[in-house]
């Protein structure tokens, strides 16, 4: 996990999907056209804890971090479960941790591309023939 600027960085297996016809009670706030993001289910802790760390390192404070949170919670993400045998599988062949092979096993699940800063993540992906979007 590379970290950039004193915050761990690691990804979001994602895609804008679009569905035909979205399904209106599965539709998040401010989705549009149904599009949205797809990823592993540990991504709100993710966030949470890049604030936190952000937090201690005084880079913001408590209530930008709240106002950060409040602008997560309205981007359209659908969480999916990993395939923790298949995760431990890729975190076993890659030399990663388990946490960080959930979104590569995403990516790969999903036939999506992998939204990540971190240098090592990309080059994995690469190596797994998993489109990277660079955010």
């Amino acid at each position: 996990m590379q970290r950039v600027d004193g915050v761990e960085q690691r990804g979001l297996a994602g895609r804008i999907e679009t569905e035909e016809e979205p399904d209106e009670a599965g539709k998040a706030e401010g989705q549009q056209d149904g599009q949205r993001l797809i990823g592993t289910g540990s991504i709100p802790w993710e966030v949470g804890n890049a604030f936190s760390a952000m937090l201690k390192q005084d880079r913001l404070t408590i209530d930008e971090a709240r106002k950060g949170l409040a602008i997560f919670e309205e981007i359209p993400i659908r969480y999916t479960k990993p395939d923790f045998p298949h995760a431990l599988a890729l975190a076993h062949r890659t030399n990663m941790y388990a946490y960080d092979a959930y979104f590569l096993d995403c990516a790969m699940k999903h036939s999506v591309p992998l939204l990540t800063l971190d240098r090592k993540l990309k080059a994995v992906a690469k190596d797994l023939n998993i489109t990277t979007w660079e955010v």
